[in-house]
């Protein structure tokens, strides 16, 4: 039947990328959204402002809110205080669980980049990577990728387990995430 989600290869239309701090959720997601032809949603950019300055709570959940309302996501993004509002909504959870080393290798090359060519990270906030602040202090994505990730590896298969409802995609590395990807273009096209 034309238009009838449960036809296509991979019918959810509302769908959670989660995974620690560089495994690339958001390029994945983004990628999985052009691939289903909906929006994609980073909640970084709704959590931080200019200046590194973090959403209030209130701030952030009213966003997330906003944007778990439409009829059709992919949305990126770990964030427990708002993890209520979007998996209520959500249908599918693609999970990135990538070895430790292949996060730190990401992490790496993709802060190298981004200080070498002084990349805005969300337009408009004036954010951007440096290595004197940011980085090497406990405030930084480094240390936080460090303290996280085995906790999320512990919390989400339990998460899950508690979210029957919800269809999960567990992708062990960047390979696995890939070919998952060409099958949905192969079977989309």
């Amino acid at each position: 039947m034309p238009g009838d989600s449960s036809s296509r290869p991979f019918p959810y239309r509302r769908v959670n990328v989660v995974g620690t701090s560089s495994s690339g959720k958001t390029t994945f997601a983004q990628t999985l959204a052009d691939c289903l032809g909906i929006p994609h949603v980073e909640l970084d950019s709704f959590h931080w402002g200019p200046g590194w300055a973090a959403a209030t709570p209130g701030e952030m959940r009213d966003r997330v809110a906003g944007a778990a309302a439409a009829e059709a996501w992919v949305i990126d993004g770990n964030y427990s205080l708002s993890r209520d509002i979007v998996w209520a909504r959500a249908q599918a959870i693609v999970w990135l669980d990538y070895p430790l080393r292949t996060i730190l290798r990401r992490y790496a090359a993709r802060t190298v980049r981004r200080i070498r060519a002084g990349e805005e990270i969300w337009p408009g906030t004036g954010n951007r990577e440096e290595l004197s602040t940011r980085l090497l202090s406990r405030d930084g994505l480094l240390w936080w990728i460090l303290t996280t990730y085995r906790r999320r590896r512990r919390e989400y298969p339990l998460l899950l387990e508690r979210h029957p409802r919800l269809v999960a995609v567990r992708l062990r590395s960047p390979a696995e995430a890939d070919a998952w990807l060409d099958a949905l273009y192969t079977d989309a096209g």
